[in-house]
C-alpha cells in the first residue's frame, strides 16, 4: 500500500513550509532514513527523511514552492502501485485508520529529534556507510555543499581515525589535545575517552563530570526569550555592520544650550541619547528605506519612524519604544525617553510600550566602550550602536585639535538593503549630528 508523505509541523506556528529541493527523482528507490527534500521555514532549514522502503512514486510539488503543514507532497509504495494524480490535499481527519496515526507519530518524534539536534547533512552513500561501520556522522567534516558529507569523506574519517574512537577525537578536539601524544588503553591499542581525559592538564576546563564547574544557574525567562531572538536575528538575517567616527562638538553645544530650557518645560535633564533619537528620526525620514521591515516574501516600508530604546534591566534587555519620533521635538523626545526608561527599570512597562518600533538604538555609551557590532531587533532591518564620546587629536584643516569624537556602528540586513543606501543613511546621521541646530528648525 502506498504511503503518504507529509509537510511536516516543525513549531506551533508553522503553517507553511516551503520545499527547496527534492533528493531523489519519480521512480527512483527510496530507503528508510534517507533524505527526500529539504524545507525552510521562518525559523529553520531542514532535511525531511523517508520513513518507508520503497519507490517515490508521485512528488506533487517543484522546488520553491510553499506548502500548508500536513499536506501531502508525494507518495512513496511498490513500483506500479496506483497513486492520485493530483494531491489529496491536507491529511486531514485521521480516517487511515492506526497506520496513518503510526506515521504521524513517527514524524513528529522525528521533528522534535530535529529541534533538539542539529542532524548533519549526508548522501544516502555516506549514511549507508556510517550505518554499516556504527559511525556518528556528527564527527564527520563534510566537503560538500554546505558541509554535506559524501562518501569518501567516511572513507578518509575512517582510514584517518582508527585509533580513537568518535567520543574520544571529540574531547581532544575540544580541549585540542594532540591524540598522537595519547597512549590508547582500548582494544588493539585504541584511544578511548578516558585516555583523552588522563592526558588533560589537572584545571582543563574539558571534564567528564560537572563538579569543575563553580557555579550554575537557569536561564531566566525573560534570558531564554532573548538567547532565543539573538540566535534568530544572527542566522536568518545576513547582517553587515558599517561605522563612523562623528565629531560631538557641535552637540555639546546644542546640549549646554538646552539644558535650562527642557528642563524648565519637563523637569527632565536632556541627555545626548535624546539628540541621537532625534537625529536617527530626522535621517530616517530622510532614507526610509531603512526604516523597513522583511515580512514572509514582502519588504514593508513604515510610514511613521518608531524607535526603540534598548533599555538594560536586572538579568536581561528590554526595547520600549518612542511612537513618531519625526514628528516630536527635543523637549517631547526626552520626556517619552525618560519614561520608557524608567517604566523598563521599574518593569511597569505598558504592552504598547514594547511593540511597533521600525529601527532600534543601542547605547554603551556610559562605558568604556568605543565600538561594538549590535545584532538587529527583528522584524526590524537595522539598528544603531552608539559607543562613548572620548576627546581624540582630528586633522581640521591642516591643523591637529582635540575633538570629542563618537563612533556609530549601523548593523542593517542585507536581505532588505544594500550597503550602498545603508552608508547614505548613516552618512545623513552623521551630517546632522555634526550640525545639529537643524534639529530646531
Amino acid at each position: 500500500m502506498a504511503k503518504e508523505i507529509f509537510m511536516p509541523k516543525l513549531s506551533s506556528t508553522m503553517a507553511v513550509g516551503t520545499l527547496l529541493q527534492w533528493f531523489k527523482e519519480e521512480g527512483e528507490s527510496v530507503e528508510i532514513g534517507e533524505p527526500l527534500f529539504e524545507i525552510m521555514t521562518d525559523k529553520i532549514n531542514i532535511e525531511v527523511e523517508a520513513y518507508d522502503d520503497g519507490v517515490l512514486l508521485k512528488r506533487y510539488v517543484d522546488a520553491d514552492a510553499e506548502v500548508p503543514v500536513n499536506h501531502i507532497v508525494g507518495y512513496i509504495g511498490t513500483k506500479g502501485e496506483t497513486v492520485p494524480l493530483n494531491s489529496p490535499g491536507s491529511a486531514g481527519k485521521e480516517t487511515e485508520g492506526q497506520e496513518q496515526t503510526d506515521i504521524q507519530t513517527a514524524i513528529k518524534q522525528e521533528i522534535n529529534k530535529h529541534q533538539t539536534t542539529e542532524k548533519p547533512r549526508a548522501t544516502p552513500a555516506a549514511r549507508k556507510m556510517a550505518r554499516t561501520n556504527k559511525l556518528d556522522l556528527v564527527f564527520v567534516k563534510g566537503s560538500g555543499p554546505n558541509g554535506r558529507v559524501h562518501k569518501n569523506d567516511v572513507l578518509f574519517h575512517l582510514e584517518d581515525n582508527l585509533k580513537a574512537t568518535p567520543l574520544a577525537q571529540k574531547i581532544a578536539e575540544a580541549a585540542q589535545v594532540d591524540l598522537n601524544t595519547v597512549a590508547g588503553s582500548g582494544a588493539h591499542g585504541k584511544i578511548v575517552k578516558a585516555d583523552v581525559i588522563s592526558a588533560l592538564p589537572s584545571k582543563s576546563a574539558v571534564s567528564s563530570d560537572s563538579e569543575s564547574v563553580e557555579n550554575r544557574r537557569k536561564m531566566s525567562g525573560m534570558r531564554k526569550v532573548i538567547a532565543e531572538r539573538m540566535v534568530q536575528s544572527a542566522y536568518t538575517a545576513p547582517h553587515v555592520t558599517l561605522t563612523n567616527e562623528i565629531d560631538m562638538s557641535k552637540v555639546k553645544e546644542l546640549r549646554a544650550s538646552l539644558l535650562p530650557v527642557i528642563e524648565k518645560q519637563t523637569g527632565l535633564r536632556l541627555s545626548f541619547t535624546d539628540i541621537i533619537v532625534k537625529a536617527a528620526g530626522t535621517a530616517l525620514g530622510r532614507h526610509p528605506h531603512v526604516n523597513v521591515s522583511i515580512i514572509g516574501d514582502e519588504i514593508v516600508q513604515y510610514n511613521e519612524v518608531n524607535i526603540g530604546l534598548a533599555v538594560a534591566v536586572p538579568d536581561g534587555l528590554m526595547v520600549p519604544v518612542i511612537n513618531d519620533v519625526s514628528s516630536k521635538g527635543l523637549a517631547a523626545v526626552t520626556k517619552a525617553a525618560k519614561d520608557i526608561g524608567q517604566r523598563a527599570r521599574e518593569n511597569k512597562l505598558l504592552p504598547e510600550q514594547l511593540t511597533g518600533s521600525t529601527f532600534t538604538i543601542s547605547n554603551l555609551g556610559m562605558y568604556a566602550v568605543d565600538a561594538f557590532t549590535p545584532i538587529i531587533n527583528q522584524p526590524e532591518s537595522a539598528i544603531l550602536g552608539v559607543g562613548r564620546i572620548q576627546d581624540k587629536p582630528v586633522a581640521i584643516n591642516n591643523n591637529l585639535e582635540i575633538r570629542p569624537m563618537m563612533t556609530l556602528s549601523l548593523s542593517f540586513d542585507h536581505r532588505a538593503m544594500d550597503g550602498a543606501p545603508a552608508a547614505a543613511f548613516l552618512t545623513e546621521l552623521k551630517q546632522i549630528l555634526e550640525n545639529p541646530y537643524e534639529l530646531l528648525a
